[in-house]
């Protein structure tokens, strides 16, 4: 397996860009080496299998969509308050809508991992590991709420998430920053 981390993770964000537009059915190495303009052959030197790209492109889809480290440091300056809690999940949105793309592949991935036990497995790993880090995170800053709580608007959030990606008509009767105030104040007590 070649070992450039550059054109790893361009071949990566072009796989992305493939699952996100074409399916999980659209994404061979092919469509990958067209979308990242390489020669053709260019992806099977990277990706051992099919598995592995998929693991690969779901943990290149966490790269992109996690917070820039200094912008995170910069808002948790401000004291721990649901205002707080509101502003970093106001700003978990605002990254989703960024990349939607790659929003659009990581949930291509979860399908694709109903018919993968491999790939069902790992993502669900990660997940769950994704997802304790997120509770830890909160309850160690001394943001508001309980473990549950901070469970519950994460599992919100994240429909909120799915429904703004794929049918933002149906958010259009409700303001999105009502929304996102009235979860944290209701399931962060």
């Amino acid at each position: 397996m070649r070992q450039n981390p550059a054109r790893r993770t361009a071949l990566l964000d072009a796989a992305i860009d493939v699952l996100a537009g074409e399916g999980s059915r659209g994404l061979t190495l092919r469509a990958i080496d067209k979308q990242a303009g390489v020669p053709t052959g260019t992806a099977s030197n990277y990706f051992a299998n099919r598995d592995d790209l998929l693991a690969q492109v779901m943990r290149r889809t966490r790269e992109r969509l996690t917070p820039d480290p200094e912008a995170l440091a910069e808002t948790m300056k401000q004291a721990p308050s649901h205002e707080l809690v509101a502003e970093l999940m106001r700003q978990l949105l605002t990254r989703m809508r960024n990349d939607r793309a790659g929003n659009l592949a990581m949930l291509e991935l979860r399908l694709e991992a109903t018919r993968r036990a491999d790939l069902n497995a790992e993502l669900s790993g990660f997940l769950t590991e994704e997802n304790r880090e997120i509770v830890d995170y909160h309850v160690n800053a001394g943001l508001p709420g309980d473990r549950t709580g901070v469970a519950l608007l994460y599992f919100a959030m994240s429909g909120l998430l799915v429904d703004d990606l794929t049918a933002p008509a149906l958010l259009e009767p409700y303001p999105i920053d009502d929304l996102i105030e009235q979860m944290v104040n209701r399931l962060l007590r």
